[in-house]
């Protein structure tokens, strides 16, 4: 689908905490044909903390068939390749922050510049009133 029936979605970054502590992350991944293949969401993950189960919070089975590493020219980012027949599991890890990288505002600034683009095409198609969106009630 293209723009804007697919919605841009950021993940919200984490700040360095304040306490010293690591967040503790859970994220749940769809499982596709046996197999997930891409990034975690956050950064400069602690690999010995990953741990995949098959439900929330610890519950389920737990998976142990993934694997882990890390792009060479990103080394904060990590890569997880999981093998199971679940449809989802849920990947918890400690963080002490994100990094935020020229890659992440480029992405910002691409769904800024779409979002212009539908306005002005929106604005050029006539169902503008007034200078006002006209809304049906």
């Amino acid at each position: 689908m293209a723009y804007p029936d697919d919605v841009d979605v950021f993940t919200e970054k984490l700040n360095k905490s304040q306490t010293g502590r690591d967040y503790v992350v859970e994220e749940r991944i769809a499982i596709a044909g046996g197999y997930f293949d891409g990034l975690l969401r956050h950064d400069n993950i602690n690999n010995k903390t990953i741990r995949v189960y098959t439900g929330p919070r610890f519950t389920g089975e737990e998976i142990r068939n993934y694997s882990v590493s890390f792009p060479d020219a990103t080394p904060w980012r990590r890569i997880i390749r999981i093998f199971t027949a679940a449809p989802e599991v849920y990947v918890t890890y400690e963080t002490p922050g994100d990094t935020v990288e020229a890659d992440d505002i480029n992405a910002v600034q691409v769904s800024i510049t779409a979002t212009q683009t539908e306005v002005e095409r929106y604005k050029a198609s006539g169902q503008i009133d007034g200078g006002s969106f006209t809304r049906e009630v």
